[in-house]
């Protein structure tokens, strides 16, 4: 299964293994890099120094790598709220792959599915579910790849 405008309130129980979404997109601004840099602290002038960046490898600025992963994570669960009532605790990041660099203006969208998805062994109200997560550049480009695990609750039964 695969959806543009992901259902909201998805519990464990609704998303098998297969499952896939892509998300909206988002252009990667030189605002959002220097807030970036100013929030982390992280100034390296490849990031922040057009001068610098021209005599690199790759001929001007670029965002962070990590600028790719928290916009990873935004475009996903807290922006269409497909996992509101029932997510319990991002796991973390199993691996995160920076594959190309990401320029300034680039639009950016994530595709991602369930590669995994296992019931928890000492809590019978909740599962792990990992993805794989693929940041994706306008073109088509894989920019950055990796797997996400999340903690979600099942499905309330109904009462009533």
């Amino acid at each position: 299964m695969s959806s543009q405008i992901p259902p909201v309130d998805l519990y464990f129980d609704d998303i098998p293994v297969g499952t896939s979404w892509v998300t909206a997109s988002r252009t990667i601004t030189e605002a959002d890099v220097g807030n970036f840099a100013g929030l982390t602290g992280d100034r390296f002038p490849l990031h922040t120094s057009e001068e610098f960046a021209r005599q690199t490898p790759f001929g001007t600025r670029v965002a962070h790598g990590l600028v790719g992963l928290t916009f990873a994570l935004g475009l996903m669960w807290p922006r269409t709220g497909q996992f509101d009532q029932s997510s319990i605790a991002f796991l973390g990041v199993k691996e995160w792959n920076f594959l190309a660099p990401i320029a300034f203006g680039e639009t950016v969208h994530v595709e991602y599915e369930v590669t995994s998805h296992r019931a928890s062994r000492t809590k019978s109200d909740r599962g792990i579910v990992e993805f794989d997560v693929r940041l994706v550049g306008a073109g088509d480009d894989l920019l950055q790849r990796g797997t996400f695990a999340l903690l979600l609750a099942r499905r309330p039964l109904d009462v009533g």
